[in-house]
């Protein structure tokens, strides 16, 4: 859009809701800022959704109440949304839009930066490398995340992945390089709120965090602005600075909503369930504005949340989703039940650059095959309990019972963790191995007998129950 000075306009034509269709209005764009001026001096803020010949519909963000068609004005200002970038946003905590909610000063930068951002040219990408280590055993080991890279979590409402989007955050670290957190919350409860807020409070008195919160209550055009000031401000930090950012983005089927409901509003065709044809492009003109850029030293990570609506991953967000980002962490309902928190599903969840931020000189040598074999012996296990599920576990050879055990051992003493504590990446792989070890070595067809010589545990009698002795909280 071709910035232009600011025009006032006072023709109201009506007022519906959220929404003010101004008339008589000329060169007018989408995502134009809009101040919408009372009679009475009050000032609100809104943005234009729809621009049609003469006539502009506008969002108002703090809501259409006591505006009346007679003495309101609105000011189109003839440039998108804005918000400045720089390190004053570090420890802050700001509504969708930016502006603070923690008591503090408004957030000044060094310059003043479209939201809509653009995606990063491919000619300018450099691979995604090195890792993020989050704290989480079952992330860092067997989906690693890797500077650069967009990794969605899936997960069904009553999970608690916000819960592990919090931990994540509160633990990643990149090393002894500078690290920054982003996070944005959309469309979640004032408990949720407040659970963030209490669960980030450490890093943001650290000033390694952004907090944006767009609660439920809060408009729907601030939700779908929410993930763009995000994007923006990490961008800076992250490109222009020199930090590795990550950026935690939870609910992002709540945005989804915000953007089906506001392209009802502006008339747009629907498709499959009632989203427009373009949430492909909207979610895709988010995601890719991740990764590395030639000749910078920092990096900007993603990790969006979805819920997916009835546990259904063919659901257009998670599925439109999956074609953009680069794996997926799925959370299971079955693990959710039988108390094991993160309920982190192995042989679902993936990280597709986990190749490129492992291995020697990057985590430990034994990295990618323990994580291999991990993966062979799930499914293996798994393989098992269907048989012995049919036939009975008098069927079962001793073989199979280890496997068994294998799997609940990995679950009680590797998959289970504390939500307030992190483990160290040696203790992570450590673990995989002492519950790989309840399988005879022969078993273990994945690693090198290098591998097996210097990591194999030669496992003990068990007495009483196997599984309790390999289980350690936290």
């Amino acid at each position: 859009m071709i910035e232009r000075a600011p025009v006032e306009y006072s023709d109201v034509r009506s007022v519906d809701g959220p929404l003010l269709v101004v008339s008589g209005v000329s060169g007018v764009g989408w995502d134009e800022e809009v101040e919408v001026r009372l009679a009475a001096g009050e000032v609100r803020h809104g943005v234009v959704l729809d621009a049609d010949r003469d006539l502009a519909v506008v969002q108002v963000f703090e809501g259409t109440r006591g505006l009346g068609r007679t003495g309101t004005r609105a000011v189109f200002s003839g440039s998108p949304q804005r918000v400045p970038v720089g390190e004053g946003w570090l420890g802050r905590v700001c509504n969708g839009r930016g502006d603070p909610i923690d008591g503090g000063p408004p957030v000044f930068g060094t310059e003043l930066r479209e939201i809509a951002g653009s995606p990063i040219s491919p000619a300018s990408r450099i691979p995604p490398s090195d890792p993020i280590v989050t704290g989480v055993s079952a992330v860092d080991c067997l989906a690693t995340l890797v500077r650069g890279q967009k990794l969605p979590v899936l997960s069904v409402g009553g999970l608690p992945h916000l819960d592990l989007a919090i931990q994540i955050a509160a633990q990643a670290r990149a090393g002894d390089e500078r690290f920054v957190v982003v996070f944005a919350a959309m469309g979640i409860t004032h408990a949720d709120a407040s659970a963030v807020q209490d669960g980030l409070e450490e890093r943001a008195a650290a000033g390694e965090l952004i907090l944006l919160i767009n609660t439920a209550a809060d408009p729907i055009v601030e939700r779908i602005m929410t993930p763009r000031v995000a994007l923006t401000v990490a961008e800076d930090l992250a490109f222009d600075r020199g930090y590795h950012v990550l950026v935690v983005l939870v609910d992002m089927t709540n945005y989804c909503e915000a953007v089906r409901e506001v392209a009802s509003a502006r008339g747009d065709v629907p498709t499959r369930r009632g989203y427009p044809g373009y949430l492909y492009s909207d979610l895709a003109s988010l995601y890719e504005r991740c990764g590395r850029i030639r000749g910078r030293e920092g990096s900007l990570t993603q990790v969006p949340v979805l819920t997916m609506p009835a546990g259904d991953i063919t659901h257009p967000v998670p599925d439109v989703t999956g074609y953009i980002t680069e794996g997926q962490i799925v959370l299971s309902q079955d693990l959710h039940a039988k108390g094991i928190a993160p309920p982190f599903d192995t042989l679902a969840s993936l990280s597709r650059l986990m190749r490129r931020g492992i291995g020697e000189g990057r985590t430990r040598a034994d990295h990618p095959e323990v994580a291999a074999q991990v993966h062979a012996s799930l499914a293996q296990s798994r393989s098992v309990r269907e048989l012995s599920e049919l036939l009975g576990e008098d069927a079962l050879s001793g073989t199979d019972r280890l496997y068994l055990r294998f799997a609940d051992v990995f679950e009680r003493g590797f998959l289970a963790q504390r939500s307030d504590r992190a483990r160290a990446l040696e203790d992570t792989l450590d673990r995989a191995w002492r519950a790989l070890s309840v399988l005879p070595r022969r078993e273990l067809t994945m690693t090198s007998p290098a591998t097996l010589d210097a990591r194999y545990v030669e496992p003990d009698p068990p007495p009483g129950d196997p599984a309790a002795a390999a289980t350690e909280a936290g």
